[in-house]
């Protein structure tokens, strides 16, 4: 052993081959990428009614809570009902945490929660300031007679 060591100081002893053994690292298992889709928005749909009886004032409501926004057209309507699809339908958007806004006279624009209303209608803001009822718009409305 010690003429070995000797021999190999000096360079002269058998060069063996040194084994070596290749471990394999366990290659990284790749991840795959987050694909996101730059227009991943769904489409949104406006529908627009004319309510004529007060039964569809649950349509409109259905369709808020399906994430519709629903322009609702009270031109026509007779005033109570208007006052009472005003009410059912604002209380549905409160519940869902929709908005409603009136965007012209006698028409209401309500969203639902995903759908954000921006902007508004100065001219009609300024009528609005001067009458001092909450809803003055609505006394435009045709009044039902009473037929007794």
């Amino acid at each position: 052993m010690v003429m070995d060591k000797l021999l190999n100081l000096m360079g002269f002893a058998d060069e063996q081959e040194e084994i070596y053994e290749e471990t394999s690292e366990p290659e990284e298992k790749r991840r795959k990428g987050q694909i996101v889709a730059l227009h991943n928005r769904e489409s949104v749909k406006v529908k627009v009614v004319e309510p004529l009886c007060f039964e569809e004032a649950q349509k409109i409501a259905d369709d808020l809570k399906n994430r519709k926004a629903v322009v609702i057209n009270l031109e026509q309507a007779e005033l109570d009902l208007a006052i009472r699809v005003i009410d059912f339908v604002g209380g549905t958007a409160y519940a869902i945490g929709g908005s409603m806004q009136k965007i012209g006279k006698g028409i209401i624009l309500v969203v639902p929660p995903n759908i954000d209303i921006d902007g508004s209608l100065a001219e009609v803001n300024q009528i609005e300031q001067k009458d001092k009822e909450v809803f003055s718009w609505v006394s435009n409305f045709p009044k039902k007679e009473n037929s007794r």
